[in-house]
């Protein structure tokens, strides 16, 4: 049995590698492009709208009002990043309805690049909002011997989003794996369906948590009033 979708390679010459979930994650980004594109492209400022365009602006209220409801007011300005988390990390699981399909989600290495990108938004976004200084003031706060905390902090809980959610999807594939192979066809479609809804649960988790990181890590940087 795979242990993760790593192990079908495609392509390779030296170091360079085309797998499984390299493709599957080419072809999510892809179609996400693609689709925000198609969708958007009729988009009206009128009073009366499509119905289309009703759901599409319920799902970016939707994922603002979260954004706020964390602690970040300018949700404006993290939507892009954080809005186009989630919706790889539900696209991803989405398709698990599919025989055959390989969620790139289930590969510590698609799991740990998401990591590594949420690692680099949260000093990104506070830099660019409070500045260099004061975000590196946090790590000294409230006194000078918490810095290497901080930075063991930032260490852990990037490898923490990593294997949680790799640990997750993985274990939901190999249980659906396992099913297909000992029980007759009705079961595993009920256990695909639970694992499509946990796909989800996981993916907003994600999203949340990195919302989380950026806003604690906003608190932490703002230059305090006196």
């Amino acid at each position: 049995m795979r242990i993760s979708p790593d192990d079908i390679v495609f392509f390779q010459h030296g170091f360079v590698k085309l797998n499984v979930t390299i493709a599957i994650t080419w072809l999510l980004m892809a179609i996400l492009v693609v689709g925000s594109k198609l969708i958007t492209r009729k988009l009206s400022t009128d009073i009366k709208i499509s119905r289309w365009q009703c759901i599409l602006e319920m799902i970016v209220t939707g994922i603002k009002n979260q954004i706020e409801e964390v602690g970040l007011a300018k949700s404006g300005k993290y939507i892009s990043f954080l809005g186009s988390l989630f919706l790889f990390l539900f696209f991803s699981n989405l398709l698990t309805i599919f025989p055959f399909y390989e969620p790139p989600t289930s590969s510590l290495s698609t799991t740990a690049a998401l990591a590594i990108c949420v690692f680099v938004a949260v000093p990104f976004y506070n830099i660019r909002e409070h500045g260099l200084v004061n975000y590196l003031k946090s790590y000294i706060k409230p006194v000078f011997f918490m810095l290497p905390f901080h930075i063991m902090s930032e260490f852990s809980r990037t490898l923490a989003l990593a294997v949680r959610l790799f640990g997750n999807m993985m274990s939901g594939v190999m249980v659906i794996a396992i099913l297909l192979t000992i029980t007759p066809f009705v079961f595993p479609v009920v256990m695909s369906v639970f694992g499509l809804l946990t796909g989800s649960v996981q993916a907003y988790i994600f999203s949340i948590l990195a919302t989380v990181f950026i806003a604690a890590a906003a608190h932490e940087s703002a230059p305090s009033k006196k």
